[in-house]
């Protein structure tokens, strides 16, 4: 399933932040945020394409931060059935970023919609961004393929695109974890 370019490039960045930058769980091992002295990298590696190299500012990775924890609460209510909370969560984070569509020239010529804040620094244009991205996906009644991964002791979280919407692990890694487990128990019960 497809959204569209920007907003499935702003999702995909989102997840990469939200894994990334929040402390929890992965495939059954303690994921603690990372520490000062790694952010700048862990932001740029998952913000980072072809043809964009960031460098942001110490403050751009201070007012950056709670836009992504907020991302992640944003999942975590979409993934509970809590709809109405998260519009709330997102309606407040599109006032804080102060979000705006402009068209801007890609660098294939083509025209392309992208979010901005009211000015151009990192932090308000990836808050910004983020803060679009989840309100197109929830107002675009495609809220449902967000959602943390159920595998036991992980807590990342994942976007949807299959044509079915039963992705329900947030990497082929826990699924396979949990088809392992579920095939252990099956055996030892036959």
């Amino acid at each position: 399933m497809r959204f569209n370019s920007h907003v499935d490039a702003v999702l995909d960045t989102t997840v990469r932040l939200v894994n990334a930058l929040t402390p929890g769980t992965d495939g059954g091992r303690e994921h603690p945020a990372p520490p000062r002295a790694a952010l700048r990298g862990a932001v740029v590696e998952a913000v980072r394409y072809d043809g964009y190299d960031p460098r942001p500012s110490a403050r751009d990775l201070d007012d950056l931060l709670p836009e992504v924890h907020a991302a992640r609460e944003v999942v975590e209510h979409l993934d509970a059935g809590r709809d109405d909370d998260a519009a709330d969560l997102v309606n407040r984070m599109l006032r804080r970023t102060q979000a705006h569509p402009e068209l801007d020239r890609s660098p294939d010529g083509r025209w392309a919609i992208h979010f901005h804040g009211p000015d151009t620094s990192f932090a308000r244009g990836w808050s910004a961004g983020i803060a679009a991205g989840l309100a197109m996906a929830i107002g675009g009644d495609l809220g449902s393929r967000l959602g943390v991964c159920r595998a036991p002791g992980c807590d990342r979280v994942w976007v949807d695109r299959s044509r079915n919407t039963h992705r329900r692990f947030c990497s082929t890694r826990c699924q396979n974890r949990v088809k392992a487990a579920a095939h252990r128990r099956r055996t030892r019960q036959g």
